[in-house]
């Protein structure tokens, strides 16, 4: 049997061109190709392919929430991030979503090859360009049940948040996550109060600063 892949990444491109490639590997089957974390979670749902590979940042919903909803859902899928971002915490709450493997855009394909073959294993598969960077780091603060710094938002108001930092209007919110306005109104009151944040443009900053929304959109 083939090894199942799900590619999810907001540029087509991207998403062309490593089907193209992954095709070609005797062993594996590209089973779909989605552009955001909603649309990943949705098709894990429908689909539950052996490996997700996924980029971080997205519209509607990043890869860090969507991995960690796919994870809690479905655990024996695997997910590989595949990202621009390269700092300790993209890398660090990327792993503790649930991700096996995170890798830079700018590898060689071989190297993708070596992330899927160890995640599949049962392996952690670091890009070596960010591994002595971020190893050291990452096991001292899953020792220590690391929290992030600052107030902890639940699943649903990063989720909320993220919708309302891409300019999202409370109705759209609410019809994309099957809630009413009231429900949204109530998150958002709650998320400006968490965070001490009193207006859009600056849970907008906010988003963008933790990861939780992409700079571009």
């Amino acid at each position: 049997m083939p090894t199942r892949i799900l590619l999810v990444d907001d540029h087509a491109i991207i998403r062309q061109g490593l089907s193209s490639l992954l095709e070609k590997q005797p062993d594996i089957e590209v089973v779909g190709s989605v552009e955001d974390g909603r649309q990943a979670v949705d098709t894990v749902r429908k689909i539950v392919p052996d490996l997700v590979i996924m980029d971080i940042s997205m519209p509607n919903l990043n890869g860090i929430d969507a991995a960690r909803k796919i994870v809690e859902e479905i655990s024996n899928v695997k997910i590989i991030a595949l990202s621009i971002h390269s700092s300790r915490r993209f890398v660090a709450e990327m792993l503790k979503a649930g991700a096996s493997g995170y890798i830079l855009k700018d590898c060689l394909f071989g190297e993708l090859m070596e992330a899927i073959k160890t995640v599949l294993g049962g392996g952690i598969y670091l890009s070596p360009k960010i591994a002595s960077v971020v190893i050291d780091d990452y096991v001292q603060r899953l020792s220590k049940q690391y929290q992030p710094n600052g107030p902890t938002l639940s699943d649903r108001e990063r989720e909320v948040l993220q919708l309302l930092a891409e300019g999202k209007s409370t109705k759209q919110i609410a019809l994309q996550i099957h809630v009413s306005s009231k429900t949204i109104e109530s998150n958002r009151r709650n998320i400006m109060d968490k965070l001490k944040i009193n207006s859009v443009a600056e849970l907008t900053k906010y988003a963008i600063r933790e990861g939780i929304t992409p700079l571009e959109q």
